[in-house]
Formats: C-alpha cells, sequence, structure tokens
C-alpha cells in the first residue's frame, strides 16, 4: 500500500509531539486527557476502533500494509513522523515505528460484580508495572471477570502496564476503588467470597472450592497484604512452597489462582 501524500513532522516543538511525550512521561496528564500510549503494531491492531484517538506512524514503517490498511478502512485520525523524532516520542528502546493514543475504556464496578459467579482480582497498592500488566493479561487468559485496584496501586495507564498487558487492557474491566473495605463488603452483599494469599493460610489453593463467586485478594509485592485486608477475607489460602522459598512473585501468584479457578469451573 502506497503511503500517504501527507506532510511528515520533523520537529520536536510540535505540539503533537510534545503532547505525546507528555503522556508517556506523566501520570496526571494522562489522567486528565483520559487517554494512554499504546505502542506496537499489535497494540494498535487490537485497539478498539472507537478509542483510538490518534495514530502516529514513524517514516520508516509507514509503508506497512496492515497498519495502513486499518488506518483507512476505518478513517482513523495519523500523522507520519520522521524516524529521529518518532524514536524521542517512544518509550521503548526499540520502537516498531507505531504509537496510538488510545481512549481509556470506561468500566464500572457494577460490569464486575453484577456477573453470575464473577471470577474477580483485587490488588492491593500493588506498584510494579510489569506485575500490574501481566495479571490483566492473565486474568483475561482465565477468564476473570475484572480487575480492582486500590488507589494506592500503580497507574495502569502506565505504558510498562500498558506493554504488558498485550491488549488485554482494552478488554478486561479494571476499576480502582476508593477503599478496599467498601469493595469486600459490596463482594460480601452479593455472596462473592473473597481468599486472600497469604503466608499464614491455614488452606491450600488447590484444597478451596473457587465455583461460586470468587475473588482473590493480591497484596503489595514487598509488604504483602495489608492486616485489614487479611482480616476482612473470608479465607486465608496459600500457595505451598518448597526449599527455602517463602512466596512467589505476586503475578505468578495471581496466575496459579487464576487459572485453579479456571480448572475448576471447567470441571463443573
Amino acid at each position: 500500500m502506497l503511503m500517504k501524500n501527507k506532510d511528515i513532522i520533523t520537529s520536536e516543538s510540535n505540539p503533537q509531539v510534545k503532547r505525546v511525550m507528555q503522556l508517556c512521561q506523566k501520570a496526571k496528564k494522562r489522567q486528565e486527557e483520559g487517554v494512554f500510549i499504546a505502542e506496537g503494531i499489535k497494540m494498535f491492531m487490537e485497539a478498539p476502533v472507537n478509542l483510538v484517538e490518534k495514530v502516529y506512524v514513524s517514516e520508516s514503517a509507514a509503508g506497512n500494509d496492515l497498519v495502513q490498511g486499518k488506518i483507512t478502512a476505518e478513517g482513523l485520525s495519523d500523522e507520519i513522523v520522521s524516524d529521529r523524532i518518532f524514536a524521542r516520542m517512544s518509550s521503548t528502546q526499540t520502537p516498531q515505528g507505531v504509537l496510538t493514543v488510545v481512549k481509556k475504556p470506561d468500566f464500572s464496578a457494577a460490569q464486575i460484580l453484577d456477573k453470575k459467579d464473577p471470577l474477580i482480582i483485587v490488588l492491593e497498592d500493588l506498584q510494579d508495572p510489569g506485575n500490574a500488566g501481566t495479571i490483566i493479561r492473565t486474568a483475561e487468559g482465565a477468564g476473570a471477570d475484572g480487575v480492582f485496584l486500590t488507589h494506592g496501586s500503580v497507574d495502569i495507564t502506565n505504558p510498562k502496564v500498558i506493554r504488558a498487558t498485550m491488549g488485554s487492557v482494552y478488554r478486561v474491566p479494571v476499576v480502582y476503588v476508593r477503599t478496599l473495605s467498601e469493595l469486600l463488603v459490596k463482594m460480601k452483599q452479593k455472596g462473592i467470597r473473597s481468599y486472600a494469599a497469604h503466608l499464614k493460610g491455614s488452606c491450600d489453593y488447590d484444597r478451596a472450592d473457587f465455583s461460586g463467586g470468587t475473588a482473590f485478594l493480591i497484596g503489595n509485592e514487598g509488604n504483602g497484604l495489608s492486616d485489614e485486608a487479611a482480616g476482612m477475607a473470608d479465607t486465608l489460602i496459600r500457595i505451598p512452597m518448597q526449599g527455602s522459598v517463602e512466596s512467589l512473585n505476586a503475578a505468578m501468584a495471581a496466575g496459579i489462582l487464576m487459572y485453579e479457578a479456571a480448572r475448576q469451573r471447567r470441571c463443573m
């Protein structure tokens, strides 16, 4: 497909370039505008058309048939940027030449809690972008209905989180909650049992029943779940450890629990 006959952005002082760079670097800017930056061809191709605000393509990638085909077919707003300027706009070391400004999906708590026997992940003060993104991606793979995060958790519009989701951020409902206690009360009212992954858990994770409404509570990487959260959970569960290992990476632990729940539900 031929490259569009249009001007190429070649200056770092261009207002659009400045804006994208700010969106990559500043969470406050992303929150104010309600958008995030998705980098790469896969993230662009999977982006729902109604959420795509603008597409920036590097000069060397402007002839990509897949990218240009979607831009043309869907009538998306796009700009071509010189390779040098695109590298400045990108937050990755090896840019793929496509950068998309995406409107943040508008999910609500009700979309998760009102499902029949929902499978839910609750993250308390999770800090690592890679862990957050991987958990969101794993949630989609395991068939979870949504992810809740406390406000002390990482910003899911962080470019590192977005990359780690590999597109699942478009499809998995992710909602921040004011307080964990308020959320847990709502879940109890709806008959959703909460299971806290905890070192003091007396029940091995594969001995618990996750066939009904289930919420897994995952804590901060360094400190684990707060005493308040653990105290409000219906059951403390543990993943048995061998050797000198005390606990697993948060994303790994969440994945094990989600897939055990998925296994139980398939076997029903």
